[in-house]
């Protein structure tokens, strides 16, 4: 008589936050987005400090912005469509490998000597179709990777990804731009898009999904995705947050800029301190929410409340260890709230919506940033930008004030059914 095969230990309680890495193919895309999306930040910060030395204007640092995230917001939500209908595999493949092409081209302008400011926007915007069709895909093919009781701790640790990448990333750029140039920063993220290429290529693609489902016209399938959204009540709390702190809120590619530039006025080491300790403060949230397994409604609108209060206090701070220190919590508090929006997202909508939910949930986080960028670029012009910080704190605020009353009205209406 055989011996049934031991079943595999679970993993102790120090390891239990990394669970999902026991999977090979996620393990292979985790690691090579961390080097990929590090290299994505070195680039935001080279793109700033070169946008800063062409015009000394905030509004050109929004308009770059707007050109980067316009495309996001207006074809992310198609993205989710094709997410939804195309083998996600190859589909992440291809993106990469344009993204890395337009960094090179980046890189090359700079070290020419030939860029110019409507370069930097023209990028800026191809870069942003790639993310409108690259993000919803990635989004949905991460958590296809593990088994579904791993899904919440894969949702964290790509938060660690991305908060890890943003510490890692303006770091690396604030220590190496001095030595060596924005064009070498611009290099250094073509290079890293290889990571995420080879670690795609390791994969073992016979335990990927490769599902083409059958044609539906476009339209209907957007409208499907935006039904489900609308008539679930979990789903839909997430976005009508979402919406107000992903337009006034995450708009960081134009706020660290105006604060480094105009309030605090750092040199480039500091100016990378500034994200560096935003990330420390979103890294420390995603490992501390990786070892969650639940995630409450309640505690999604406290920490968007908390993120809104600590804006609008680091509008008023003109101190560079008082604005590291707000940065910091200000980190811990948004990845608060995007992993418990996100894993709301990710564990309730059924696998042949995620794809579009996904691209809903990505155009308000940064496919709005086009509207908050020209908002925050051309009221820091009028009214000064700690002015501007505080008027988006306050927006970020009115939404989850509109957030919460909306829950309530939705547990009262269940109440009253029972």
């Amino acid at each position: 008589m055989s011996t049934p095969p031991t079943p595999p230990r679970p993993p102790s309680r120090l390891l239990r936050g990394f669970s999902a890495l026991r999977v090979r193919n996620y393990r292979l895309y985790w690691f090579g987005q961390l080097v990929s999306m590090t290299g994505s930040w070195v680039q935001a910060t080279a793109q700033a400090l070169l946008v800063l030395q062409l015009t000394s204007e905030p509004l050109a640092v929004g308009l770059v912005a707007t050109f980067q995230f316009l495309p996001v917001m207006l074809f992310s939500l198609f993205g989710g469509v094709i997410a939804d209908r195309v083998p996600r595999y190859r589909m992440i493949l291809s993106t990469q490998v344009i993204a890395m092409i337009l960094a090179i081209i980046f890189g090359s302008l700079v070290g020419l000597g030939i860029i110019q400011l409507w370069q930097v926007y023209l990028l800026a915007l191809l870069q942003g179709f790639v993310n409108a069709l690259d993000a919803p895909v990635r989004q949905a093919f991460a958590i296809e990777l593990v088994g579904k009781e791993d899904r919440s701790n894969a949702v964290a640790l790509n938060s660690i990804v991305f908060n890890g990448s943003r510490i890692i990333g303006p770091a690396m750029a604030g220590i190496l731009i001095g030595p060596l140039g924005i064009a070498s920063m611009l290099y250094m993220n073509a290079a890293s898009f290889m990571a995420m290429l080879i670690g795609l290529l390791l994969m073992d693609t016979r335990l990927i999904k490769n599902e083409q489902r059958p044609p539906q016209p476009v339209l209907r399938q957007l409208r499907e995705g935006l039904a489900y959204t609308w008539r679930t009540p979990e789903v839909l709390l997430v976005m009508i947050l979402m919406a107000a702190i992903g337009t006034f809120g995450y708009n960081f590619s134009v706020m660290m800029p105006l604060i480094g530039g105009f309030v605090l006025h750092t040199d480039a080491v500091s100016y990378g301190m500034l994200g560096t300790f935003l990330g420390l403060g979103s890294l420390a949230a995603a490992l501390a929410n990786a070892y969650m397994r639940t995630f409450t409604p309640q505690r999604m609108i406290v920490s968007a409340m908390a993120f809104s209060l600590l804006l609008g206090a680091l509008s008023r701070t003109t101190q560079l260890p008082l604005a590291l220190g707000l940065l910091f919590a200000l980190g811990f508090a948004g990845i608060s709230f995007t992993t418990a929006a996100n894993t709301t997202i990710q564990l309730r909508v059924p696998d042949h919506l995620r794809g579009r939910v996904s691209s809903l949930y990505f155009t308000l986080f940064a496919g709005s940033t086009p509207i908050g960028g020209l908002l925050i670029g051309g009221a820091a012009n009028v009214i000064g930008v700690p002015n501007t910080l505080l008027l988006c704190a306050t927006l970020c605020l009115l939404g989850v004030g509109a957030g919460t009353l909306y829950q309530r009205r939705t547990l009262h209406l269940q109440m009253a059914h029972l």
